[in-house]
């Protein structure tokens, strides 16, 4: 169990800390205002997805399955593991649902911006999508960490 547990806490690392870090290092780049900047920032953040964000996820997965399995929780009724589950759901229809799809469309509009030599509407437009479910799918698994550790009900 414990190289399972170690498992899922890099996952969580891997996760949690990508997701902030690259919206700190994309809000650093909308403030700069510079379109070439923020072209590389958002180019590298949907990179940093792939590279951090999707092989946490797995370890999340795949270790939790297994610890769940092995300690015999189960999902039938509310507890902190169901709870997490939907959480963990909530933010993966975000991510895969909104969060991709406006990436791509920052990087797209902020190419555009590079042209045009200014930070197009179209650009701000997607960003400003892009902080608020982004915000959302931050604070979810946030708070699946919390049930994860405390185990409160």
């Amino acid at each position: 169990m414990t190289l399972w547990l170690f498992l899922h806490i890099t996952g969580s690392v891997l996760f949690v800390g990508n997701i902030i870090t690259a919206a700190f290092w994309k809000v650093r780049a909308d403030i700069e205002g510079n379109p070439s900047h923020i072209h590389r920032t958002a180019k590298n953040v949907m990179l940093a997805d792939y590279v951090f964000t999707l092989p946490g996820l797995l370890l999340l997965i795949v270790s939790g399955i297994v610890m769940a399995g092995r300690s015999g929780f189960g999902i039938g009724g509310m507890n902190w593991l169901t709870a997490s589950l939907v959480l963990f759901g909530v933010t993966g229809l975000i991510w895969g649902g909104v969060l991709i799809p406006l990436q791509k469309s920052m990087i797209r509009h902020s190419g555009h911006s590079v042209e045009c030599g200014a930070v197009t509407a179209g650009y701000k437009k997607a960003s400003r999508y892009w902080a608020i479910f982004g915000t959302i799918a931050t604070l979810l698994p946030l708070a699946i960490l919390y049930f994860m550790v405390s185990k409160p009900f």
